[in-house]
């Protein structure tokens, strides 16, 4: 599971023009007629398997019903109320093997999907930010 996103390329200004080029191309939504709001903390992954690489997540509203237009990239898409993410139900924790051993993450559950790893990592910065 995991939100829009890519490299840099060449013809990119800055992290955020990247980002909506991304999301663009991921899922025909045009941020550009949103309204950008900022952007959150760096995150790098914490499995030393993993590439060591930078993640910056950049925070647009759009209006509710735009319409998403997967590309190839992408499985399947849906929108979360970031209310229901708050809320204690949504909590859950994702059991997976590491390694051989088994390793436990904070994550949400949302109706059959389980958030997880750097996008549950991502969504709880947001949601401190805009809890009361």
């Amino acid at each position: 599971m995991a939100f829009p996103g890519g490299r840099l390329e060449p013809g990119d200004a800055s992290l955020e023009v990247a980002a909506v080029r991304e999301t663009q191309e991921e899922l025909a939504l045009d941020l550009t007629q949103g309204r950008m709001l900022g952007r959150l903390d760096d995150l790098a992954p914490r499995n030393r398997s993993l590439p060591p690489i930078i993640i910056r997540p950049f925070v647009a509203i759009v209006e509710p019903d735009v319409t998403l237009t997967p590309s190839e990239e992408v499985a399947a898409t849906f929108w979360v109320p970031l209310a229901q993410l708050q809320q204690e139900r949504s909590q859950a924790e994702y059991v997976v093997e590491v390694n051989g051993n088994r390793a436990t993450f904070p994550a949400f559950r949302v109706e059959q999907h389980i958030v997880w790893g750097l996008t549950e990592r991502i969504v709880r910065q947001l949601l401190a930010l805009v809890s009361p």
